[in-house]
């Protein structure tokens, strides 16, 4: 049974990815996952702000009190001595690269011009195989236009693709007003794969505390939806290549997100909740369906459900909208 895809040019040996999450922050995970069945891991990713925010808070405290006695100053080395920043990052790149044969693809956060170009090209040096722009970006600013929010994607990914020979995927949000045209302008300008789609997160309220609270919320089956139907729309529209992070719990789940055209199918929330291992059940489970109806590879189903490839294209479109409300049968209350 051939599972191989292509992801942005990366030979794959099954679509199954583990995207970037707090997981591969341990060298012995990541090696776990390819034992498991990783064809590629997208490793946690680098964030420019808290970076930048160690700095100051290292500065803060090595020279807060030290004008008070002129003495007090030779106890302390200078703070541009400390080397607050990607080191630790990037030396996780190289010794996971010495670690696994599957491809290690970088994740990168920026704040700045600087921090996106200075970073990426760090990133590559330091062997990563690809790298994933995670443009957590949540405008606002209420006198900033739509076009704008658009534009900083594009600018973002037009730099870094300057100073970058490596494949470079951008992780989408799902809320633009015209999302097609977006993936469109972004394969045009260079993106070599469209990731569907970052969960921002969401803010929770403590009603004990009457405090805003973190409260990070797995995923789940449902999720799967959103980015189902908008590969299923772009596929054979555009060239970058497809992938999927949300939702994907199961071989089922795999195999339909390949059907309607994507590359990759990146795990996250399922391994939180089963472990790395569970991707070894996965995989079966996979070639088991795939033996069941005479399936020989993924590239023979890849698209076979898309859009452009669909029997009946509208079922994509809002014609199917109140069809499906009309399908819905809510439960009766007996008396």
């Amino acid at each position: 049974m051939d599972l191989s895809t292509k992801y942005m040019g990366l030979n794959l040996r099954t679509p199954l990815v583990v995207s970037a999450s707090p997981l591969s922050e341990n060298l012995d995970n990541i090696r776990k996952m390819e034992d498991a069945g990783a064809s590629g891991v997208v490793i946690y990713s680098l964030f420019e702000e808290q970076i930048t925010s160690d700095r100051l808070e290292l500065h803060h405290h090595m020279t807060y009190g030290t004008d008070s006695y002129a003495e007090a100053l030779t106890y302390f080395p200078e703070p541009s001595e400390f080397h607050l920043g990607p080191e630790g990052y990037l030396n996780h790149i190289r010794k996971a690269k010495e670690a696994v044969k599957m491809p290690v693809i970088a994740s990168l956060n920026g704040t700045s011009a600087g921090g996106w170009t200075n970073y990426a090209k760090e990133m590559q040096q330091a062997g990563a195989d690809a790298l994933e722009l995670n443009i957590y970006y949540i405008p606002t600013d209420v006198d900033l236009t739509g076009a704008q929010v658009e534009q900083t994607y594009l600018d973002i990914l037009s730099m870094v693709r300057e100073v970058v020979t490596i494949p470079v995927a951008i992780k989408l949000s799902p809320f633009f007003s015209s999302l097609a045209n977006v993936a469109r302008r972004l394969d045009q300008g260079g993106a070599d794969g469209l990731v569907f789609f970052n969960r921002f997160y969401q803010p929770d309220i403590s009603l004990e505390h009457l405090e805003v609270r973190p409260n990070i919320i797995l995923s789940t089956p449902q999720a799967l939806r959103l980015p189902m139907r908008w590969i299923a729309i772009l596929h054979g529209r555009i060239k970058a290549s497809l992938a999927a992070t949300s939702g994907i719990h199961t071989a089922q789940d795999v195999l339909k997100i390949m059907m309607v055209g994507a590359d990759a199918a990146m795990l996250c929330s399922v391994l939180y909740r089963h472990g790395i291992d569970h991707i070894k059940n996965m995989e079966r489970e996979i070639e088991t369906w795939m033996s069941e109806h005479e399936y020989h590879s993924i590239r023979q189903m890849q698209g076979s459900m898309s859009q452009e490839n669909c029997s009946d294209p509208s079922e994509f479109e809002r014609a199917q909208y109140v069809k499906a409300l009309h399908s819905f049968k809510p439960a009766t209350a007996h008396s």
